[in-house]
């Protein structure tokens, strides 16, 4: 019995009393159960009878004496105790609790998925790095949260769409191109132009397309080289985005804003809703009616749109495209972004509290790390990538909440060591996976489809507490999806690997020398390929492989 059983079970008591007309109160849609503190008080407990005693017009430990008599009798349960003013604890049968090994392996991948935020359309956007240089160590986090975040969000029952804003719109694309004809043609990179050798091998490429750029008039060859080294650059992207294996539904590009009109549009749509005003000849919105801290200019008095305005003409874009609810995931530098974009919002109709949400990520830094010669002032990811691996990364950066900054030991991170998490986690599935395999060596199987597997044997305490964070794992995805927090599924994962470990050392699956199999062995080994289960599962979404051998 999962967590989720336990709690629609005592829901279903609930509604029984009030059917009976022993209780007159709502019914809850949800109701929380949670291990205890003291083991000895039972499996699980919760705290329903004080939380809905008030309504119920009776003390919590009234209330729950006519919900523990029901419950005693519920399926799976093996006893009920009252403690204190009305805590419920709640014992299960032990072959309620070990039938959950079963329920795990017939879920297979689909396990820990739920649908709590089925109906919910989300844009997530999230890196959005300028199509100017490489990805370096500010987007890694990012990268690794902003897919987790989406994969945690879909095994929640969203439909989520992962989009990259392409900021290649406005001087800082000139200045691109005028560093990399600079390159082309031999000259010094101009003020404020991009350093680094990436800026070289981008020259390269543009020239082996178009050969005849070192001689053409700069100002002919400027448009020509920013296109190709756009695309140049935007390619290279893309290319180590998949191979830290975060891949994007949409790239949105700013300048089609531009193209499209969309700016202008924009100006119209907020005007209708009343939120423009016309003065010293620029088009402001007025924002300070949300709660933005100044009004902000969208079309500036000699006719020039603001970056404001391509911000107000993408959130826009969105809405209009059917994203009732929008994500952003933005920098440490962005938090001056958050009152306006809210404002945006609630100009354009919208509900900030409910249609737009904004995690802004702390910095991150790596010891030991130098700064990359390619790029120049940075350390681009596809080093980082070489340096430290892909599951290393992508694991360390989603097992921390994204507002706390983070300072990662790469030679921890290297470490084949159980104080290296990633390591730790992975390790424990490569050894359920090699468990599995000694048991098939000396003829432990699961038996015959309705043999083999009787859930009463996993009782040993080792047992019951490996099943206890293996139930909690659907309700931790939720949790996760609902708070936007991938950590949370981390943080479980290590705990689950604990709990094998100690399992493992425990209980024997394979017998001695000499023993018969049992059912007890054959049992044991559901509840072991059931773990590797759930260690996989949680592994892939935070983006992270599950090998079977290390």
């Amino acid at each position: 019995m999962t967590p989720e059983e336990l709690s629609a079970t005592v829901i279903r008591v609930l509604s029984e009393a009030v059917d009976a007309g022993e209780l007159s109160l709502p019914v809850p849609e949800t109701v929380v159960v949670e291990r205890p503190k003291n083991r000895e008080h039972g499996d699980w407990a919760t705290t329903v009878a004080m939380q809905l005693a008030k309504r119920a017009g009776m003390p919590p430990r009234e209330l729950a004496q006519i919900i523990a008599a029901r419950l005693q009798h519920a399926e799976g349960v093996a006893g009920v105790d009252i403690a204190g003013p009305g805590f419920i604890n709640i014992t299960l049968d032990a072959a309620a609790v070990g039938e959950l090994a079963r329920t795990i392996l017939e879920a297979s991948e689909s396990y820990g998925h739920n649908q709590s935020l089925a109906g919910h359309v989300i844009n997530l956007e999230f890196v959005s790095a300028n199509p100017t240089g490489p990805l370096h160590l500010g987007h890694t986090r990012w990268a690794a949260l902003g897919d987790a975040l989406s994969r945690v969000l879909r095994a929640s029952g969203a439909d989520v769409t992962n989009e990259y804003y392409i900021n290649d719109a406005g001087n800082q694309m000139d200045g691109f191109a005028r560093s990399v004809l600079a390159r082309i043609r031999g000259e010094e990179m101009p003020e404020g132009g991009y350093p680094g050798e990436y800026i070289a091998a981008l020259a390269d490429d543009v020239l082996a397309q178009r050969g005849d750029l070192a001689a053409m008039d700069p100002g002919e060859a400027l448009p020509i080289v920013r296109e190709l080294a756009y695309a140049a650059q935007l390619a290279q992207i893309r290319g180590t985005l998949l191979a830290f294996g975060v891949t994007f539904d949409v790239f949105f590009s700013e300048q089609s804003l531009h193209d499209e009109g969309r700016l202008d549009q924009a100006v119209r749509t907020l005007r209708e809703q009343g939120h423009i005003e016309d003065r010293d000849g620029a088009v402001w919105l007025r924002t300070t009616d949300f709660g933005d801290d100044k009004d902000r200019v969208l079309i500036k008095a000699d006719g020039e749109p603001t970056y404001f305005a391509a911000d107000a003409a993408y959130y826009l874009s969105k809405r209009e495209r059917g994203f009732a609810e929008k994500i952003y995931l933005l920098g440490a530098d962005h938090h001056g972004y958050v009152a306006r974009l809210q404002a945006i919002a609630a100009c354009a109709g919208d509900d900030p509290q409910r249609h737009i949400e904004i995690l802004i990520g702390q910095l991150i830094s790596v010891d030991g790390a130098r700064l990359s010669k390619r790029a120049g002032n940075m350390i681009e990811l596809t080093e980082l990538i070489e340096w430290l691996g892909v599951d290393a990364l992508r694991y360390t950066l989603a097992r921390s909440p994204a507002d706390s900054p983070l300072d990662i030991d790469p030679e921890l991170l290297r470490s084949r060591t159980n104080d290296n998490p990633v390591f730790y986690v992975q390790y424990a599935h490569a050894r359920a996976c090699a468990a599995a395999r000694n048991a098939a060596d000396h003829g432990v199987s699961h038996g015959a489809p309705g043999a083999g597997f009787e859930a009463g044997l996993l009782s040993a305490p080792e047992e019951e507490e490996l099943l206890a964070h293996l139930g909690r794992f659907p309700s931790v995805v939720a949790g996760a999806a609902e708070m936007r927090e991938p950590h949370r599924i981390a943080r479980h994962l290590e705990t689950v690997a604990a709990a094998y470990h100690s399992w493992y050392a425990a209980c024997r699956m394979v017998p001695r020398a000499g023993e018969e199999i049992t059912d007890t062995n054959r049992t044991r080994l559901w509840l072991n390929d059931a773990t590797a289960q759930v260690l996989r599962n949680g592994l892939a979404l935070l983006g992270v492989s599950a090998p079977e051998k290390m």
